[in-house]
């Protein structure tokens, strides 16, 4: 298992569908600033192969220092050996491993720097919130101290999460470090300008329905200290889209999380598609919408409690002093008990 400089073991968990082009320039920047970090990839059955060539990646990241990867000049390979560099002995083949991905993954086992890489595979496209939950719990489940979310299609940069670890590492007070677009020093690059609109919108529109003041509700390039994801009951969350960010935010703030939003840069993929489309925005609007209806609800009853006790306690005061002073409306007054007791 990877550990930074710190001490601190740290795991990006990294969902994936349809995206085999991005994964060699994204692991190699990632690797390459960020030193000693460990990879879990969720494949969702990707039909473009992004599962098989995950899977080589993660057989040549994590073998012994001292082994090597044999491979032939053949299209398919029959007999792939990970073998003793002084020794023919086959440690275990794999019958169809291709030339290509061999080497794609030889690339990235030079610049690992110590770290791994590691693969689930789920058997269909089941959903962002999904994924990460169950990277999440993997993840726990590992004992890593923190716990990254990073998109595989490049639109989050690597130097970036150095930034974004960097401040968990430095304050142990702070439980989620969001990368954030609308704080200064955010960016957007090369995004078409309706989609920052409703990218804008989505934030603004979460942050008052749910009476939040953080400024990037949407943001899915974070990093969680493990504490704060074991007091989330992650089996009852049932966003999936991008909605499973918003959610994500407000529950480590009502576990009484600290959160601190860094600058980051985010630029437009270059390489696959968006898997962003009409359903992820109703879905987000929808959820936002009941979780604010039911803030507000909430905030009602709680303020009709609060001014009922105070309307008992105004109405208590005047009989107890009647009752202080009953004694004294006697012919007597010095005679009363009211007086005799303070005498």
């Amino acid at each position: 298992m990877a550990q930074v400089n710190s001490g601190h073991r740290v795991c990006v968990v990294m969902p994936t569908y349809n995206e085999r082009d991005n994964l060699e320039p994204t692991l190699t920047d990632l690797f390459l600033r960020n030193a000693g970090v460990d990879v879990l990839i969720v494949d969702d059955n990707s039909p473009d192969g992004t599962g098989t060539l995950a899977d080589v990646i993660s057989r040549v990241t994590r073998l012994p220092q001292d082994l090597n990867v044999e491979h032939n000049e053949n299209d398919v390979l029959r007999d792939v050996s990970f073998a003793d560099e002084d020794s023919d002995s086959s440690l275990y083949s794999d019958t169809q491993v291709s030339t290509q991905d061999l080497k794609i993954a030889d690339r990235l086992a030079s610049c690992t720097m110590d770290s791994r890489v590691f693969v689930l595979h789920r058997p269909g496209k089941q959903g962002l919130g999904t994924a990460y939950i169950q990277g999440f719990e993997w993840a726990l489940g590992h004992r890593y101290d923190i716990v990254c979310e990073m998109d595989m299609d490049g639109s989050h940069r690597p130097q970036d999460l150095r930034a974004i670890i960097d401040v968990l590492e430095r304050h142990p007070q702070v439980d989620l470090v969001l990368g954030s677009r609308r704080v200064p020093g955010g960016s957007t690059q090369d995004w078409p300008w309706y989609r920052d609109v409703i990218s804008r919108a989505g934030s603004q529109y979460a942050r008052v329905m749910l009476g939040l003041k953080v400024r990037d509700m949407t943001s899915g390039f974070r990093a969680y200290r493990s504490r704060i994801l074991r007091q989330i009951d992650l089996d009852g969350i049932d966003a999936n889209g991008y909605v499973f960010q918003i959610d994500m935010t407000r529950r480590v703030i009502a576990a009484g999380g600290h959160v601190v939003e860094v600058p980051i840069v985010f630029p437009d993929r270059t390489k696959g598609d968006s898997k962003m489309d009409g359903s992820i925005v109703r879905e987000a609007m929808r959820k936002v919408t009941q979780w604010g209806f039911t803030r507000m609800q909430q905030t009602i009853l709680h303020n009709n409690e609060r001014m009922g006790r105070q309307v008992e306690d105004d109405l208590e005061l005047p009989g107890q002093l009647m009752r202080e002073d009953a004694g004294l409306a006697q012919d007597d007054p010095e005679q009363s008990e009211e007086y005799m007791e303070r005498e």
